[in-house]
């Protein structure tokens, strides 16, 4: 059964055909999720969501867009996303919790975690990173984005952007020539440190 029939069975709400569409999709939806995720259970989350989305608003997809996978799989990046920025911003508010009474302290972590100088350099080289980004054509930034965070391929890319695959291309390598460009001297590449 072709992906459009089964999400116009879905649709009609056929008897078992969400069953069947997420059998279909549900482990490539999961790795992508996992991918931008990284925590497993907050790409499983993402994944049900996606998935409930799909059974109550099954007429959202639109065939001149791109296929019923696409569709999916954009789904699922932009919740990715979404969860890791919820994620991000609730880990930054909360205080890790002692442990049997003990009081928490750095040099316990020692070894376990980044140090805090190690912490600010990866947040200095990302800021660089997101500025270069900025400065690109909204057209490079949107194909390095998709393909590079949301884990899609370049063929992937052109049918979400609508554009023929040698565009994608293109663009992708145009912009990461100019993010070189952009990012040289600001950014060290561990070239020579110790």
């Amino acid at each position: 059964m072709a992906d459009a029939t089964l999400l116009q069975a879905v649709t009609e709400r056929a008897p078992r055909a969400l069953d069947a569409f997420y059998d279909r999709f549900s482990r490539r939806a999961y790795g992508l999720a996992r991918r931008i995720c990284v925590d497993e259970t907050l790409a499983e989350e993402v994944v049900q969501e996606v998935f409930l989305q799909v059974w109550r608003q099954p007429d959202r997809f639109d065939p001149s867009r791109g296929s019923v996978a696409t569709w999916l799989m954009t789904m699922v990046h932009h919740r990715s996303v979404d969860a890791v920025r919820r994620e991000s911003t609730r880990r930054k508010y909360t205080v890790p919790p002692a442990e049997d009474g003990e009081e928490w302290s750095a040099q316990d972590r020692a070894g376990t975690a980044p140090g805090a100088d190690e912490t600010a350099l990866d947040r200095v080289v990302a800021g660089h990173v997101r500025e270069a980004l900025g400065e690109l054509p909204a057209e490079q930034r949107e194909a390095l984005t998709l393909a590079y965070f949301g884990g899609f391929t370049q063929r992937e890319v052109a049918s979400i952007a609508g554009v023929p695959l040698g565009t994608v291309k293109s663009r992708m390598f145009t912009a990461v020539r100019t993010l070189r460009g952009l990012l040289d001297g600001r950014v060290d590449r561990g070239e020579g440190t110790a």
